[in-house]
């Protein structure tokens, strides 16, 4: 490599990125290419640069532009991250990407877990709650409050598997409680207890339906293809 091209990429510095990037999006129910694009997102702000395009950060990333579009509005829609409008000197208005909200979401987790007057049941259950309604993006009806509540006591799923069914049904893009409920019922039916199971059970149901799609038909693009666990056998 030649000298001024190394002298380049060292001069570019590193970023700094905080733990609780990496030990909280997942409590939060970010997942991983929502979290890489954030983490790009952080990088631009240290960098002084406060409000990346989806095509500036599609080039850092393995996501196409529209992609990043489509996650930045959910990171916005989730509330992990906000923009806001600025005025400069001159009084011309200009937007910055702020990740703030990750932040307060973090220590309301971190509050929400530490309480002393509550029971680690009632802290579970709040916070998965709010994951619901952040990956909804609105408020829970009572009929939905109902459901959760029979997974929990009736069926006796545990919180980390009804997260990785959630997370499931984001990546299958069918956000409803009825498909949850069949992922939840497809998983007990085939003996799974972990999230670790869960994923690897998932991946294989992933396989199966690739290899029912018609002769001829082009490949998913999408890095989270609609696999239908409706049709599950």
């Amino acid at each position: 490599m030649e000298r001024d091209v190394m002298i380049k990429l060292l001069e570019k510095g590193h970023v700094s990125i905080p733990a609780v990037f990496l030990d909280y999006y997942d409590a939060l129910g970010i997942n991983e290419n929502d979290m890489m694009l954030l983490l790009h997102i952080h990088r631009f702000v240290q960098q002084g640069h406060n409000f990346p395009t989806p095509e500036q950060l599609a080039q850092k990333m393995t996501l196409t532009v529209n992609n990043c579009q489509q996650a930045i509005g959910r990171l916005l829609k989730r509330g992990v991250l906000r923009l806001e409008q600025n005025e400069d000197d001159n009084g011309v208005m200009y937007e910055t990407y702020s990740l703030g909200p990750f932040y307060d979401k973090v220590i309301a987790y971190l509050e929400a877990e530490h309480a002393p007057d509550k029971n680690e049941n009632d802290v579970d259950a709040g916070e998965l709650y709010r994951l619901f309604e952040n990956e909804f993006g609105r408020p829970l009806s009572p009929m939905e409050g109902e459901t959760l509540a029979m997974w929990i006591d009736r069926d006796q799923y545990t919180y980390p598997l009804i997260r990785a069914a959630l997370r499931e049904a984001v990546i299958s893009g069918k956000l409803n409680l009825r498909y949850i409920d069949r992922i939840l019922f497809e998983w007990q039916k085939n003996g799974i207890k972990t999230p670790e199971e869960a994923d690897a059970f998932s991946e294989k149901f992933r396989q199966k339906q690739r290899g029912k799609a018609p002769s001829g038909e082009q490949p998913q693009t999408q890095p989270y293809p609609n696999y239908n666990w409706l049709e599950a056998d």
